[in-house]
């Protein structure tokens, strides 16, 4: 296996230099990432985070694989879904290397891999109508072995790791062969060699593919395949159009793709195809990813394993997603999809849902362009004062309230509103003075903005998130904070539910409008963001 990846690694290396014709032999093999034997992993014997019946039919499945050389005294029949694969039988004793599964159910039907008891992957293969079948093959020599007797697909298939996996021999042969050579010599000879093997690849992958096409290995296959144009027209330079290249490539990019067709969850490709079109193929704006998830899940059938599955994944990886403002695609995900009319088979309760309202309820008032609500805050200027009142004494919710209203006609002047920042952009930072990060960003904070004074017009939202009244002024005085500094000694205004704070600093930009323009920013990153907001006001004023 080793030697497989060195091949590719050296593929890779030569491909920048000379990657005219030849990118197609490079994609073609990335199918042995997965097939090739003895291929080392970790078995994941969790179970999904969310599980998904489905309906099997009560027919037996019995699977010989008549291993030649095995020495394994047990061995896992393993399938995949999604990006994880799992255990579904188990042979516990293997004489003279015969393995059987045998079971009174049929299995789902997808890609399954045989796994020796170290965890090791021996081989793929196909467990679809046909689920009566036997395998052959010998340890010495694994892949060109491999035979199947009754099982049509399989044997398709493994005529098709065979060609491939003799072609990689070869390869690995050329660049021995150039062994020795200068590297002008030894480029040439690769080349000149390499493009007769890639000729012969692409021949045989073409015929394959139109032999086996409509059957279940064509499907699975055409998963890992790059869909690039074949004809490319010149752009203005005189080269190559790389737009029309990459429309092209965008919009055939699940060209043969049944998303109806539950089968190919259950393969080594499906979950890569998807990710990599979301993370590296499309713009990467919440806009338009909502758009393409929304076509691509409008193609599956509803409530089915993967039409669940996507909904389970998208939700998950966007609210979990670092990238500002990307948690717009996380209240899409949950407002269409969860709260109004979850699938029962995604197996959400009611509590469930309800849990996902309430963060999503806090998540919707603080997207991009949101205007947040009024803080109402004591300037830290009155604290000393407000603390004689006796609020951090109060043990319940009506003490505080009619301490409150007691002393209203005091404090009343020592209010200190968001809304009554004026400037243009109010920088809002919740923080805290006992917050060993807070304590090495706020100071750098105020340090970094001494650059932009006079140039941007801008003030600092400065709020304290804890109780400790002290402390927060005395760290104010010793590093000479110039903010608007406030806290909440009161507790009008729910700070950590309000603005989503579950670690501090956590540091907001407002316009003058008081919408959000950018947030969860660190204090390096705010002066290139006030920056960058200043810079598109002038050109859109122009």
């Amino acid at each position: 296996m080793s030697r497989l990846w060195n091949y590719l690694k050296c593929l890779k290396r030569w491909k920048k230099n000379k990657a005219n014709n030849y990118i197609y032999i490079l994609l073609t093999l990335i199918i042995l990432r997965n097939f090739i034997f003895m291929k080392q992993l970790s078995i994941a014997f969790l179970l999904l985070l969310l599980s998904f019946s489905s309906v099997r039919a009560q027919n037996a499945y019995d699977i010989k694989i008549n291993f030649k050389g095995c020495k394994d005294t047990s061995a896992y029949l393993v399938k995949y879904t999604w990006d994880q694969q799992y255990i579904v039988d188990t042979c516990k004793k293997i004489k003279n290397g015969l393995i059987e599964f045998k079971g009174k159910r049929a299995l789902d039907k997808g890609v399954y891999t045989l796994v020796s008891q170290a965890k090791s992957i021996y081989f793929d293969f196909f467990i679809n109508e046909s689920q009566k079948f036997a395998i052959s093959t010998d340890n010495a020599e694994v892949v060109n072995n491999l035979k199947s007797a009754g099982n049509k697909e399989n044997e398709n298939f493994f005529a098709y790791i065979k060609f491939i996996t003799n072609k990689n021999q070869e390869f690995i042969k050329i660049r021995e062969q150039s062994a020795g050579k200068s590297k002008a010599d030894s480029i040439k000879f690769i080349t000149e060699k390499f493009k007769i093997l890639n000729e012969d690849v692409k021949k045989f992958d073409a015929d394959f593919m139109l032999k086996v096409k409509g059957t279940f290995v064509y499907d699975v296959l055409n998963l890992k395949t790059e869909k690039e144009p074949t004809t490319v027209p010149k752009a203005g330079n005189g080269r190559p159009d790389s737009v029309y290249q990459y429309y092209y490539y965008k919009n055939h990019y699940f060209d043969g793709v049944d998303f109806k067709d539950d089968r190919i969850i259950r393969t080594p490709f499906f979950d890569d195809r998807v990710k990599k079109y979301f993370d590296n193929v499309i713009v990467q704006h919440p806009d338009t990813v909502i758009n393409e998830i929304d076509k691509i899940i409008l193609q599956c059938n509803k409530d089915s394993l993967i039409y669940n599955t996507l909904i389970v994944y998208f939700t998950y990886k966007y609210e979990q997603s670092k990238i500002m403002g990307f948690d717009k695609i996380f209240v899409h995900m949950a407002d269409k999809y969860i709260i109004n009319g979850a699938s029962k088979k995604l197996g959400y309760t009611q509590e469930t849902i309800g849990k996902v309202k309430e963060r999503v309820d806090i998540i919707r008032n603080l997207l991009l362009e949101a205007k947040v609500s009024e803080l109402y805050m004591i300037d830290t200027t009155y604290g000393k004062q407000v603390m004689k009142m006796g609020f951090d004494t109060c043990k319940t919710s009506k003490s505080v309230t009619d301490l409150y209203y007691k002393n209203l006609e005091k404090l009343t002047p020592m209010f200190k509103t968001l809304y009554s920042v004026n400037a243009k952009y109010t920088v809002l930072v919740f923080w805290a003075s006992d917050c060993g990060h807070c304590q090495t960003e706020i100071p750098k904070l105020q340090d970094n903005l001494k650059e932009l004074k006079g140039q941007i017009d801008y003030k600092v939202f400065s709020v304290q998130t804890k109780d400790d009244f002290e402390a927060w002024r005395k760290f104010i005085i010793e590093k000479k904070l110039e903010f608007i500094n406030v806290f909440d000694p009161i507790h009008l205004n729910n700070l950590k539910e309000r603005f989503d704070i579950y670690s501090t600093p956590v540091i907001y930009i407002l316009d003058k409008d008081k919408k959000i323009k950018a947030k969860r920013l660190s204090a390096d990153q705010v002066i290139e963001m006030l920056k960058l907001l200043e810079k598109a006001d002038k050109k859109e004023k122009k």
